[in-house]
């Protein structure tokens, strides 16, 4: 007999996991701050910070996938928290170099990212302790 639990387990969406809708309103908000850019950060910063950020939510999807075998899914995850942390660098630059002036969108980022790097940091705590997968 097969255990239902298992199955519903096996078909839950990453849809479902609170680090990748955090990380897709990040992607959102990200996209929509760099089209108000000057023209040449577009492809500079603004491109690199499109990129980490989209990088981030694309590696929990993957990692989601990968989410039987314990090293495979703790890999994506630190992956997503690099490109996190990239993220939150590309950030801080536009900021630094005034390219991003609006203080409300660069806190509302800013706070987000970190954010979502606590959760990362907790999600992967939490795989290493409980996947049931030695491997």
């Amino acid at each position: 007999m097969l255990d239902t639990g298992y199955w519903k387990k096996m078909l839950m969406s990453y849809r479902k996991l609170q680090i990748w809708a955090l990380a897709r309103e990040v992607v959102i908000e990200i996209h929509e701050m760099t089209m108000k850019l000057p023209k040449f950060e577009m492809y500079e910063e603004g491109s690199q910070i499109r990129e980490s950020s989209k990088t981030t939510k694309a590696t929990i999807v993957e990692g989601y996938a990968r989410r039987r075998y314990k090293q495979d899914w703790i890999k994506f995850i630190v992956y997503a928290l690099s490109s996190n942390d990239e993220t939150l660098d590309h950030l801080e630059n536009l900021w630094d170099t005034k390219s991003l002036t609006d203080s409300m969108i660069f806190m509302s980022l800013k706070n987000k990212i970190e954010t979502l790097g606590k959760m990362l940091t907790k999600f992967l705590q939490a795989i290493e302790q409980e996947h049931q997968s030695p491997k």
